[in-house]
Order: C-alpha cells, then structure tokens, then sequence
C-alpha cells in the first residue's frame, strides 16, 4: 500500500494534459466575465439594440410617369443602293481587262477592252456608202436646178421635171439610210470599250482576255454602290396591326408624313455583327404598302450613309427604328426585372423600407429599359441592386439612388506631363 505524503507529487503530476487543465480552468473562469463585458460592447457598436446585423443597403430607382422612347428592332440585310450588272452590247474576242477587280471607279470608266477591227471595217464601208449617197443627191439636185427654167420655157414637158424631182427625194431618202447605218456602225465600234455604266465598287471579272463574248448574254462584272448603303427588312404583319391599334388608342406616338426629303419620319440605326453600333445614322425611305407573298410581310428598306465603305453589301444586322415614343408610361432598369414561377416580377420598396415583391406587365424594352403597363404606380421605389443581400420579403433595406453604369465610371484622369 503507497501512502501519499502532504507536498509529496501526485500520481498524475507527470502527466502534461493534467498540468494544463489544472492551471488553464482557473484562468477561462477568471476571464469570462471580461469576455462577456467586451462581447457586449461590441454587439451594441455593430448591429444595434441586441446585436443585430444592419439593414442592407440596396439601390433603388423612382419609377415616374413620362414620354418614353421607343425603339423597334428588326433583323436586316444590307445591300447596295444602285447595283449593275455589266455586260458586252456587241460580239466579239475580249481583249483586255481595263480595270483591277475590286476598285472604285466613277461612271464612265473603261473596263474591258473587245476587238474593235470588225466594226472599224464597218464603219468604213458605211462612211463610204454614205459618200456615195450624198454624190447621187448632189448629182440629182443639178441635174433638177438645170430642168427648172426649161420646164418654165415649156422647153421640156412637165413629166420630165416631175421624174428630176423624184430622183432627188430618193437620192435623199437613201442618204438618210446610209448615214443611219453609219451611225450604228459607230455605235457599235464605241461599244467595243466596255464603260462603267454607274459610280461604285467592281466585282471580279467573269471572262478573261480572248474569250468571246456574245452581245448581252455575256456578264462581264458586276457594279455596286455602297455610299449610301441599303438596308432591307421586313415588319410583320402582326407587329404592323399592333402598332396602328397602339396609335389609335394613344399608347404609341410615331413619326409624320413623307418628309421632303423622303425620310419617312423614323430614324435608322444599325448594330453590327459583333454588338457595336455603326456609328452613322439613315432614314427610312421606303415601306411596301402591300404584303410580300413570299414571306408574308410587309418590305421596308432603310438608307444609311457609307463614305468609309465599312458596310459591306449582304451583311446581317439589326436595325433599330428611332422616333417612336410611348407617352405617359412607365419604365424600369432591365436589371430590376427578374423571373418567377408566377411571371415577371420586381422588388418594390415601400415607404417604411420593406421589401415587397411586385407582379408587373411589360410591353417590350428601349434603351436599356422595360416599359411596364402594369403592377406599377407613379412614385413608387424599385429595387435595382442588391439582389444578393435583399431577397426576401418584408425585410428591412437601407435604399440608395441606383446610379446608371455609364454615370458611374469616373472620368479618366489627365496624366501629369512628364519631366
């Protein structure tokens, strides 16, 4: 039997885990009352009355009552404003190409070259028939002036003046006819020298030098302008009878009448294949009044100015009709829209800063804004940013101004001159 002595170490005085919680728990007593003063100081600093988290601050729009713009988007493709085909107006071998394939030209310009030698031959056996022609009007006109003072003198009868006298309007007739052949056998010879029959950009040659080419059956190239540069679409016929309903009830104001200048009041903008917006603007200037059979749409074509020539003939692009505007509407961010399994809805925040989830109806968006017809007042606050921290109903939210991207970004900063 071991007896322990008073001082004498204990059986667990080697063991280091019992040394610890036998100096650490007198410590953790002494200073918990310390640590509940100091949690309370802090809760109270953060949070509020009993420590709690504050109200997250959202941004929020004021939705007011207002003209908006409206925009109309449909999918288009450019074409040429004046495009030619070139072809050969005589028969003959192809000489040579007069132009390089691609190029700008004005109207007017040589571009192939065909054997002019067969039709200098005709010209010249036409000049010399129409020599012979005149000679035999020359001759008929004296042998005339010398018959009138006899026919005068009854030296000669009647019959023989009258014959003198037909011979010379025949001999006249037939000038015309030879001078007429004349003229088309030079015709033809200036049309060996294939011109440009309008301004533009040409296509790659369909023949190549010594081919012969047959009269009009024969494409040479082809002739496009581009400045300006159309745009052809199509509006549905149900967007066509939506639109005139909205303007008869007053939803929708567009444009005017023709214009002087042709626009038809709306003005055109195009987006581009990669998001950018060409940075040029058009008018419409022409709208079928009746419907294509084809497609079962109304055509409309757009006219865009292009003196860069970075618009190219058969792009696809979205054009955007300006000018359109929904008096007395509402409209909100496109980023305050969000979906439910109920439909469309927003965040509304009410007068007391709760958040109360609002059912709404749209009718399209412009600018970057859903116009809303329905779930919303004239005044009323809505939720834009904030989303991630602001979700549930009936919460408590700090509001802020809901402040555009684009307004946001500060402006760049000069740079100091360097030394």
């Amino acid at each position: 039997m071991s007896i322990a002595l008073p001082g004498a170490p204990k059986k667990d005085s080697h063991n280091p885990r019992a040394l610890r919680q036998r100096w650490m728990t007198p410590l953790l007593l002494a200073a918990l009352p310390l640590a509940l003063v100091a949690c309370g100081k802090s809760g109270s600093g953060a949070g509020g009355p009993g420590g709690a988290m504050p109200p997250p601050e959202v941004a929020v729009v004021t939705v007011q009552v207002k003209s908006q713009p409206v925009e109309m988007e449909y999918t288009g493709q450019t074409a040429g404003s004046r495009e030619t085909e070139v072809r050969a107006r005589v028969t003959g071998i192809l000489q040579k190409r007069l132009y390089v394939e691609g190029m700008v030209v004005k109207a007017g310009t040589p571009l192939f070259q065909i054997d002019p030698a067969t039709f200098e031959n005709q010209v010249a056996s036409a000049e010399a028939a129409v020599a012979v022609a005149q000679a035999r009007v020359n001759q008929a006109r004296r042998d005339q002036a010398r018959l009138a003072p006899l026919v005068a003198e009854k030296a000669i009868s009647q019959k023989e003046f009258d014959d003198s006298k037909s011979i010379l309007e025949s001999a006249e007739a037939t000038l015309k006819q030879v001078q007429a052949q004349a003229s088309e056998a030079r015709l033809n010879l200036s049309y060996t020298k294939v011109l440009a029959p309008i301004s533009g950009t040409t296509g790659a040659a369909t023949k190549s030098d010594g081919s012969l080419v047959s009269g009009a059956d024969s494409l040479l190239t082809t002739l496009v302008q581009t400045n300006p540069m159309y745009v052809n679409f199509s509006v549905s016929e149900r967007d066509l009878l939506l639109m005139t309903q909205q303007v008869k009830s007053g939803l929708l104001s567009v444009p005017g009448q023709r214009a002087a200048n042709g626009s038809l009041g709306f003005s055109v903008s195009v987006k581009l294949a990669d998001g950018s917006t060409y940075p040029r603007t058009g008018k419409l200037n022409f709208a079928s009044e009746k419907v294509n059979p084809q497609t079962g749409s109304f055509d409309v074509r757009a006219e865009i100015p292009n003196p860069e020539g970075s618009l190219r003939p058969g792009q696809f692009v979205r054009v955007l009709l300006g000018g359109a505007s929904r008096p007395n509407s509402l409209s909100v961010p496109q980023r305050a829209v969000i979906d439910s399994p109920m439909g469309k809805m927003v965040f509304v925040v009410t007068p007391d800063n709760k958040l109360v989830p609002r059912p709404v109806e749209l009718d399209g968006w412009t600018q970057g804004q859903w116009l809303v017809t329905k779930g919303l007042a004239d005044g009323e606050r809505v939720l834009v940013d904030g989303f991630i921290k602001a979700n549930t109903p009936g919460m408590t939210v700090k509001p802020v101004p809901y402040v555009p991207p684009s307004a946001a970004a500060p402006a760049p900063a000069a740079s100091a001159p360097s030394k």
